[in-house]
This record gives C-alpha cells, structure tokens and sequence, in this order.
C-alpha cells in the first residue's frame, strides 16, 4: 500500500541526542548482518564499533573496521588483540583521516575517497535556496509535469523492480553496490527504515529511490530512473521529496555516498547539487599485528598514498 506524500511537509525542531553514526557502524546493519549468518564484533567499550570477520579464499580470515569514528587508534588495535584477532590481518576504513594509524605500523592500501553529507536541520526554505541553479531549475520542470510521488515501505522482494533495474545498471556501469539479500535482510530486520520513493506518470513507475533510514541520520542507497523519468527530471523531484521528508521526521544528514568524477561525473553533479558537502574519509589501511612493527618504517615513507583523491571539475 502506497503512502503518499502530502503536497509540503513542515519540519519539526531536531533533536541531536544521538551522535551520527554511518550505515556501516549502525545497529541497523548489524542486525542484517546477523540475519545473513554473520556475526559482527561489537566494542561496546570504543562507542560501539563495529568490526566484520570475513574468510578471503579458503585459509585467509580478515577483519574490517569500515566508516568508524577512530578517536583513538591504538586502544582500537589492542582491543582487537584482546578480542583473540591478534594474528588476523585488520582492514581499516576510517570515517576521516587518521594518520597516526601510519606510527603503529598500519600500512596504507588505498588513499582518502570524499562523500557527500547533507545537513538537514535547515528550514526548507533554507535547503531550497541552497540547491544548485541547474538543480533547481529540474526540480522546478519535474514539479510542473504532474507526477504522482509515493512513499513506502521497500517491499521484501527480490523480484522489485528496482532491484532488477540495479542489478542490470550495475553490470552495465561496472560497479558494485550491496549484495541484494543483505538489503533484503536490511529491510526484514529494520521495519520502516527503509523507505522507496516513487514517481508516476499516469500508472506508469518513471523512478525510484531507496533510503535507508539509521539513527538519526540515513543514507542514498540505489535509485533508477527510465529514460522517461529522465526526461521529465523525476530523479529530482524523489530526491526533494526524501529530503523533505527525512528533515520531518528529525533526521538530521543524508548520507549521499561517494563522490566520483571521472567514472560518474553526472551522479557526482547530481549529489552536490542537493547542497551536500564534501567529506574526506581516512582511506584504508592494513595493519598485521604480527609485522606491526616490521611495517611501521614502510607506513611512514608512503604518506603520498593517503593523499585525498581528487574530485575534478564538476
């Protein structure tokens, strides 16, 4: 059953009692991990990091500290020690750049990519007029073609269209998303945190958006748009639609994911146009307790590996 959006949504006054915590550190996600069989390590004494253990090949098992806060980095690695990973290869991915993981002997492996975060405590008034012109503008043209917009609940289905347009876009883009039955478990576990936003010409579906929804912020997780709904901006008017309804209900950031310019220049356009801003994450880095300190002089020389990734020209 669709549940529709009224035509203007007021925000109420935001609360930020909890901290924003990303996708990947959420009790959220640890519960769809846990009902695909996994069974993430929760350092509830390090503000409840989350570390996922993965087999690599048949003999190889990592861990993975992926979009964590790591305040303090050498409580973080003997915590995983104390935790029985003191000969597991550790993978970490930090919310923001981290350089003293580089003394500890943590090697860098991929350097700092950028997100885009938009702050939704503003009025709407407020986020309106910090839309990009040429975002504005199609927001505008999609507002005049007389599309219905409809929110729900993301169906627990695989068969959903969206999921098969995603499947065949990624294979076409050659990128990769989040395996389907992790969504899928996302949505069993967390109801109502995951909302689909539609738009319709007539009965006709032009596009979708999936959100999903984590303590009091969320994240842009898959949308599509036909060629139709391209025409008519579609993808601009879900976009405006979620943003005003997640301001609503007192989340407070949108989590618009990666900002990539040479591979996909538009969507990277897309996001920023929204107003988000840019975020430097921390990139990734290896850290074997048992070479910790063989390493350490290695992770010292290749700073230059850390260097942010540039965005280019929008």
């Amino acid at each position: 059953m669709f549940d529709f959006m009224p035509a203007d949504v007021m925000p109420r006054p935001i609360q930020r009692a909890t901290p924003i915590r990303s996708i990947a550190q959420s009790p959220e996600f640890a519960r769809a991990l846990r009902y695909r069989g996994q069974a993430p390590l929760i350092l509830d004494q390090l503000n409840n990091t989350l570390v996922m253990r993965r087999r690599i090949g048949r003999f190889l098992d990592v861990a993975m500290v992926n979009r964590a806060p790591i305040d303090k980095p050498l409580r973080l690695l003997e915590m995983l020690q104390e935790q029985g990973l003191r000969r597991t290869p550790v993978i970490l991915s930090p919310e923001s750049p981290t350089p003293d993981l580089a003394r500890l002997g943590a090697v860098p492996v991929m350097s700092p990519a950028r997100i885009a975060r938009l702050d939704l405590t503003a009025p709407k008034e407020q986020r309106r007029a910090a839309l990009h012109q040429k975002w504005r503008n199609r927001l505008k043209h999609a507002e005049s073609q007389g599309l219905r917009v409809s929110r729900q609940t993301m169906p627990v289905d695989p068969a959903h269209w969206l999921f098969q347009a995603d499947a065949k876009q990624q294979g076409q883009r050659g990128y990769r998303n989040w395996p389907q039955d992790l969504t899928l478990a996302y949505v069993r576990t967390n109801p109502g945190k995951a909302k689909l936003f539609q738009a319709f010409e007539g009965n006709d579906s032009v596009a979708a958006v999936l959100i999903l929804c984590h303590g009091t912020s969320a994240s842009y997780h898959i949308s599509h748009s036909t060629d139709r709904g391209r025409a008519l901006s579609a993808h601009n008017l879900l976009m405006w639609q979620a943003i005003n309804w997640l301001a609503a209900n007192e989340y407070t950031e949108l989590d618009l994911g990666l900002i990539n310019t040479e591979d996909a220049a538009g969507l990277a356009r897309f996001k920023l146009g929204t107003g988000a801003q840019l975020h430097t994450l921390g990139g990734s880095w290896l850290y074997w307790p048992p070479m910790g300190r063989l390493l350490r002089p290695l992770a010292a020389l290749d700073r230059q590996v850390m260097t942010p990734r540039k965005t280019g020209q929008l």
